[in-house]
């Protein structure tokens, strides 16, 4: 990894807090939407698989991609909804685990999510 690149867990409390609980939540509900499946409006195997190229996954095969979903599935039903999917990157994510709760109650107090 290059000196200069960012991880994901270092983006994520940065655009926390540029954005606001609620703005953050908005960003995450468009990478939402980017990954699921406009059929069933959730991210599944085959949405997943559609898109590691471009989540640079591509050599990831179908078992690795099923158990990057389990990970976040609350449900148990093989797939991720949108809320699933939020509180997966924010799980992913410690240093905004610490502040989550915060973010939460910034957000709910602005009013409801864009998307949820």
């Amino acid at each position: 990894m290059a000196e200069d690149s960012i991880s994901f867990q270092d983006f994520l409390p940065s655009m926390a807090e540029k954005l606001g609980g609620q703005g953050l939540m908005a960003e995450l509900c468009k990478g939402f939407q980017l990954l699921m499946d406009p059929e069933s409006r959730l991210i599944t195997l085959d949405s997943l698989r559609r898109n590691a190229a471009a989540l640079g996954l591509e050599g990831l095969k179908d078992d690795e991609l099923r158990g990057m979903l389990r990970e976040g599935d609350l449900d148990g039903d093989g797939a991720l909804d949108q809320i699933e999917f939020c509180v997966l990157m924010v799980r992913l994510s410690p240093e905004l685990m610490q502040v989550s709760e915060k973010l939460v109650e910034d957000a709910m107090g602005m009013g409801r999510w864009n998307g949820l």
